[in-house]
């Protein structure tokens, strides 16, 4: 094969956009447009709303909602993910920057666009490194709590908007309190256009779109006016603010949007800011890459296609980058909103691009229109879109399948309600990682006999098996490792200390996929031990990546016993007098080890 043969597959390893561009055609793209359209009606009201939420001037919304599509369009793999601001990401953001600068100052919004630049370096070093693992030591029952008090601090952050009064917090008792101090203060023309947008909006998701299929509509035409809600509420409660001088009224409005495109902004190269916003940066590259990720598999398993997780933390630090070049803040790919591109018949990434396209057209012509908008119509469209987000089910779930789990639920929801989203989500982190090391640091060990009749072992505990005293036949669950190597060593001392008539003990291996070099030491002591004692170490069933890595040292040579093919030639070949061990029906504590 020759270098002209290669360089296109491996050039679309890296640019996806040079595979489905060569099969994109009129049908992908008539399917894209209309996607697209549907997508930016959705995009335009929530970037405004996302950009409020984090802090920063609704425009910068729109400005994140543009050529970080483009980019990604060009690097990523899924084919209906739509990327942009969300909700976790900017309030994040907002708790991030607002501990450096005043909101509403350039060094608040420099800091927005520095901290969009760091993750978009960190996603883009993760992607080429192909370090996207990192990403598997934030647990769903972790990443479930978070995500449910997440929502919860974004909807009651928003409540200021739907009072019409000042208040501040990053966490559950900071808002609590600063709410109720104003709560006097509250303003009655903006509870009624808050309350009333939010009504609406909930009505809009369930019951809109029967309503039209009821008079006749056709279900895509149904659909697609009914995603049209945000954008109705927006209009509606425009011209009621201005038609009715709302704004002289104490309602707190958007007020002027500069239009055009997308600025060439630079971020900040100052140490000290970077080092403050390090730990941020990567605490949101690793959730805006959860969230992008689970997603777009979702969405392409529908479709039976496939994405690249690495590529994609590509895509996603391409976005970034992009972002923070054309005045945006950090963005990954939005749940909502992708779901919506995937119903509409997204065919490509190609839609993605069409609805950059069109929100550039709205910022260049509706930005006038949306001085006399109300800001508690952006928070209602924000808190009917976070709602979805709050599960609560799942501390139910963990709780009936794992206390550890809901240990880890719980801890997460309060340390992040409680004391910050960065120091929930980085407890949640160190949590997962404590209850992974616990749990492999004590694995499960079984006794197994053979069932009679077959060369099946189970564990004599839980079956009728046969058994011969003079072989302990042990069989364990887990790779061996520096954290439960001396488990292992004492588990198996404690059994053949003081029994007498065990002289081989088998070590069954079909669960072993890994044997670090500590557990290997303590194998090398396990088997000198033993043989000071009479007794041989056989191994049966050792993988093979097991077995290269260990003809690599000199413990096979060292070892007292053999190494058996299967559990059933090593018994058959150990075994003398066999007899049966009945375990009858164990209480769920032996069941539980």
């Amino acid at each position: 094969m020759s270098l002209k043969d290669i360089r296109p597959h491996t050039l679309s390893r890296y640019l996806p956009i040079l595979d489905w561009g060569r099969r994109y055609d009129t049908g992908a793209l008539a399917s894209d447009l209309v996607a697209a359209m549907i997508v930016t009606i959705m995009l335009v009201p929530q970037s405004l709303a996302y950009a409020l939420l984090a802090g920063l001037p609704p425009e910068m919304g729109l400005y994140a909602s543009i050529v970080p599509l483009l980019a990604y369009a060009i690097f990523g793999t899924s084919r209906v993910l739509a990327v942009g601001p969300v909700a976790v990401v900017s309030l994040m953001t907002a708790a991030s920057v607002g501990n450096l600068a005043l909101q509403g100052t350039g060094e608040y919004i420099l800091a927005a666009i520095t901290l969009a630049f760091m993750s978009g370096l960190m996603l883009l070093a993760m992607g080429l490194f192909k370090l996207g693992f990192l990403a598997n030591f934030l647990s769903h029952p972790v990443i479930a709590g978070f995500i449910t008090a997440t929502g919860l601090l974004i909807a009651l952050s928003q409540l200021k908007h739907i009072l019409g009064i000042d208040a501040s917090g990053h966490t559950l008792p900071d808002l609590a309190r600063s709410l109720i101090e104003h709560l006097p203060l509250a303003n009655l023309p903006s509870i009624v256009i808050g309350v009333g947008a939010t009504l609406f909006l909930f009505w809009v998701r369930s019951g809109l779109k029967p309503l039209l299929l009821r008079i006749g509509l056709k279900p895509r035409l149904a659909d697609v006016l009914a995603k049209t809600g945000p954008v109705a509420a927006v209009a509606l409660t425009t011209l009621a603010a201005w038609g009715l001088h709302l704004g002289d009224r104490g309602v707190a409005l958007v007020g002027v949007v500069p239009g055009g495109l997308p600025p060439l902004t630079v971020p900040s190269f100052d140490l000290d800011l970077w080092t403050s916003l390090a730990g941020p940066a990567l605490l949101i590259s690793i959730i805006g890459f959860v969230e992008s990720v689970s997603v777009a598999q979702t969405l392409a398993a529908k479709r039976r296609q496939r994405i690249v997780p690495d590529q994609e933390l590509v895509g996603l630090g391409a976005s970034n980058i992009a972002s923070a070049m054309s005045g945006g803040y950090p963005v990954t790919g939005g749940f909502a909103r992708s779901v919506v591109n995937f119903d509409a018949g997204a065919e490509s990434p190609a839609a993605g691009a069409f609805t950059a396209i069109g929100i550039t057209l709205a910022a260049l012509a509706l930005t006038p229109l949306l001085f006399f908008l109300p800001k508690a119509t952006l928070a209602a469209t924000i808190i009917v879109a976070v709602l979805s987000l709050i599960d609560f089910s799942i501390l139910k779930r963990s709780w009936a399948y794992s206390k550890a789990d809901f240990f880890a639920v719980v801890t997460t929801v309060l340390l992040t309600l409680g004391l910050g989203v960065s120091i929930g989500i980085s407890a949640g982190v160190l949590l997962s990682v404590l209850l992974y090391l616990h749990k492999t640091s004590r694995p499960h060990i079984a006794d197994v006999g053979l069932v009679p009749g077959t060369q099946h072992f189970r564990n004599v505990k839980r079956h009728k098996v046969i058994t011969d005293p003079r072989v302990l036949s042990l069989r364990v669950d887990e790779s061996l490792y520096f954290a439960n190597a001396r488990f292992l060593e004492n588990h198996l001392f404690e059994r053949v200390v003081g029994n007498a008539p065990i002289k081989h003990v088998v070590l069954l291996c079909s669960a072993i996929n890994e044997i670090d070099l500590s557990a290997l030491e303590s194998l090398e002591a396990i088997n000198h031990r033993l043989a000071s004692m009479g007794v041989k170490l056989h191994l049966s069933e050792v993988k093979g990546p097991v077995l290269d890595r260990l003809q690599r040292s000199d413990f096979l040579d060292a070892l007292s016993g053999q190494v058996f093919l299967s559990h059933f030639e090593a018994i058959e070949a150990l075994t003398e007098k066999p007899g049966v061990i009945s375990a009858g029906r164990p209480d769920p504590a032996e069941l539980a080890s």
